[in-house]
Formats: C-alpha cells, sequence, structure tokens
C-alpha cells in the first residue's frame, strides 16, 4: 500500500480529489475506481468518494503495480535564513515552485529542502513539512515544519491567525486613503476553474490588510498583511479592488511590468513571524528586496526604496 498523510492543504478535501492528486493516479475516475474496488481507505477503513478528509488522516492506496513517482532529494541553491531541530525558514526566490505535483515531481523548494534536511511526515508524500505556500513567482519567506510536532504546531497557528505574514507589493492606481481592509470570499472562478476569483456564494473567508507606503507615477507601494491565506489571495483582492499587481500576467497589469522590466509580479514576502513550536517564543524574520524588484522600483520616480528599508 501507498501511503499518503493529508496535510493543511487537504485539509476537507473530498477523498476522491485528494487521491486524484497522488503519485500513480491519473484521474478523478481513477480515483474512484480505486475507492470503489475498496483499493483506497482513510485511516484503515473504507470510506466513500465523497467524504471529506482531516489534517493528519492516513490515506492509503494499492496501484497494480505498487509503484508510484517519489519526490527525490536534489542539490538546488536555496538561501536559508533560520533553521533548527523544528523548523527551517527559507527566502524564496522567484520561478520556483514549492512542491511537486502529478506529472511534475521534481525542480521545487521541497526537492531543495529534501537534499537539506529531513522534513514532516505531514504532507506527504508530495508536500511533506509545507504549511503554507507561496506562488512560483513570488519571492519572501517562507517556514516549512521539519517535524509532525512543528507541523501541526504551524496549522495551528495559521487557523488562529497567530502567523503574521507582511508583504510588499507594487500595484496600479492611487488610492483615496491611506490604508483599507478587504473582506471579500475566495473560491474557484466559475468562468475557469484554474483560477481564483471573489465568490460571494461558496467562497472561503478571505481578509486582507494594506497600507499605502508611496504613491508615485501612478502606482502605489503597499504594505500588505494577510489575515487568511486563501490561494493567491493578495493577487484576487488586489484585482478585486481594481489595483492589480504589476507584471501579474493572470490577473494584473503584466504591461505595466514590462515596461518597468520586469517579468515577473511585483510581491514580496517581506516579514514572518510564529510562535516556536518547542519553545513558544515569538520568533520574526525579514527578507530584504531582491535584485529585480529593486531594479524596477527605482524607475518609479518619486518612490523611495526609503519606504520599504525603514519598514
Amino acid at each position: 500500500m501507498i501511503k499518503a498523510i493529508v496535510g493543511v492543504e487537504d485539509e476537507n478535501t473530498r477523498l476522491d480529489v485528494f487521491l486524484a492528486g497522488c503519485p500513480g493516479i491519473v484521474s478523478r475516475s481513477s480515483a474512484q475506481a480505486l475507492i470503489e474496488s475498496g483499493r483506497a481507505v482513510v485511516n484503515a477503513m473504507e470510506r466513500p468518494k465523497n467524504h471529506h478528509l482531516k489534517i493528519g488522516d492516513e490515506v492509503a492506496y494499492s496501484l497494480p503495480e505498487e509503484k508510484a513517482p517519489t519526490v527525490e532529494a536534489q542539490p538546488i541553491p536555496i538561501k536559508i535564513v533560520y533553521e533548527d531541530d523544528e523548523v527551517i525558514v527559507v527566502d524564496k526566490q522567484a520561478g520556483l515552485v514549492v512542491h511537486p505535483a502529478v506529472g511534475n515531481y521534481s525542480g521545487t523548494l521541497v526537492n531543495a529542502l529534501l537534499a537539506h534536511t529531513g522534513l514532516a511526515n505531514i504532507g506527504a508524500p508530495l508536500r511533506p513539512g509545507i504549511v503554507h505556500r507561496l506562488d512560483k513567482e513570488t519571492s519572501g519567506l517562507m517556514v516549512a515544519a521539519k517535524t509532525d510536532h512543528a507541523y501541526m504546531s504551524l496549522v495551528k497557528q495559521l487557523k488562529d491567525r497567530r502567523v503574521t505574514r507582511t508583504y510588499l507589493t507594487l500595484v496600479e492606481g492611487v488610492f483615496s486613503e491611506n490604508e483599507g481592509r478587504i473582506d471579500a470570499p475566495i473560491g474557484r472562478n466559475p468562468k475557469d476553474r484554474k483560477l481564483m476569483a471573489v465568490t460571494p456564494k461558496g467562497g472561503r473567508e478571505a481578509v486582507t490588510g494594506f497600507i499605502v507606503l508611496s504613491t508615485a507615477g501612478g502606482y502605489s507601494l503597499l504594505r500588505v498583511r494577510l489575515e487568511t491565506g486563501r490561494t493567491h489571495q493578495i493577487r484576487v483582492h488586489m484585482k478585486f479592488i481594481k489595483h492589480p499587481v504589476i507584471g501579474d500576467p493572470v490577473y494584473g497589469s503584466h504591461s505595466g511590468g514590462r515596461q518597468l522590466g520586469l517579468t515577473r509580479q511585483w510581491l514580496h514576502a517581506a516579514e514572518l513571524e510564529f510562535d516556536h513550536p518547542s519553545t513558544g517564543e515569538r520568533v520574526a524574520f525579514k527578507a530584504g528586496l531582491p535584485a529585480d524588484l529593486k531594479e524596477s522600483l527605482a524607475k518609479v520616480t518619486g518612490v523611495s526604496l526609503d519606504s520599504v528599508t525603514n519598514m
């Protein structure tokens, strides 16, 4: 039997949907066939295909040849900000995918981390130790859990909103107020299920707070704090209030990014705070702007890097 431990990203996911994303399973229909034949169980018990999973559930399934792709360690360069026996904090570079997915099992942050250290079992087999994500083209701070204890502690802190995640982003337009709070649920875009959107019906709670640090040349530099952690949350919320993230080809102002020499969205996870899983001590980390964002910001007349470095 091949085993997978349900992590935070898959909490409350249907069993068949979860299985469809597991190694060796090619589609949702093949996942359903495994469930119906009794070859996929949850905590050693048969469950229906629409059974909703909880964090820590063990999903075991068997394939005809009992083989599935595995996530291999790869010596990919990463910037480690902090590490101990429980957690590892990295400053992820833009262009690096956080974890493998079906059909693409290499070249990710997880592959790089496994070459350096061990990770928690929860979230396995494709997302061991990963409690939150950054989009591929978003740079900045992430914490991963090296033990199951640390994983569960960080997940609880995320749910209790004790993990503070602060971003810097350059967006289109000028604000009438110096700060704001966006409270708008996010779910799958009904017109394109690969994308996210503000969806009043069926969406999950999503709250984003922001402060305007500087405005010039039709751009605004924001300090953004997540109260929740939905997929693409900042990018979707900024589009929703008609201040799209510069350089975002999906939700935002791609042409504005080209004008500033950007090849990705102007979004950086600059600060991260949480309670250490073992000591309970509050720990805080900062990550300076990468070169491409500094260079693009310097092209906006009137926006000073002082507004960033003096945060």
